[in-house]
């Protein structure tokens, strides 16, 4: 079984580490706790995991946001992967710091990544881990929000919510999207 995770970002240092993306940071971690390296691809960086018979191919897009769909659709494609097995990793406003939900469906809620990938893809039915980055900030001011870095205080749970989100990834991977859901969103 082959599955694609893909952490949802902008490339460029002056994005690095800010909200928009915490995608990138969920696979960055997932590399990290095994000991797998990115490597410079088509439509942006992969890393190659096999975890108990399933190969995992992590993606972080090159395309910037906006273009998110061309790299899902190129990775699914060139792997073939099928649509169940992917699983999009999104910053979401809507949700408080570090809260983490696991969905199989649903809208874009008006985050142009997922608008992107639901046009390219022509469904909305694919499976979306939404980190909850929470929505403090003035009216008119949700885009320096979520392009601005992370508070002192997000920061000192950050790594607790990363290793939370690696967990629900593998627990996809290997048990599916409804027991990982059942699992997990309650927490």
């Amino acid at each position: 079984m082959k599955y694609l995770i893909v952490g949802l970002g902008n490339i460029g240092s002056e994005y690095h580490e800010t909200r928009h993306n915490i995608g990138f940071m969920v696979v960055d971690k997932f590399a990290k706790l095994n000991n797998t390296p990115f490597v410079s691809n088509r439509y942006g960086s992969t890393a190659s995991i096999s975890l108990k018979g399933k190969q995992i191919t992590l993606l972080k897009p090159s395309t910037f946001m906006n273009l998110s769909g061309l790299a899902v659709r190129y990775w699914m494609q060139q792997e073939k992967i099928p649509l169940e097995n992917v699983l999009i990793i999104v910053d979401d406003i809507a949700l408080p710091f570090g809260v983490l939900r696991l969905k199989p469906k649903g809208s874009d809620a008006g985050h142009n990544g997922l608008k992107h990938i639901a046009a390219t893809l022509g469904t909305q039915n694919y499976n979306r881990l939404k980190f909850g980055i929470g929505n403090d900030f003035p009216k008119g001011h949700q885009v320096d929000y979520v392009l601005g870095k992370f508070t002192n205080d997000d920061l000192t749970t950050m790594d607790e919510r990363l290793e939370m989100a690696c967990e629900i990834i593998k627990s996809f991977c290997l048990a599916g999207v409804s027991i990982t859901m059942n699992q997990f969103n309650k927490k």
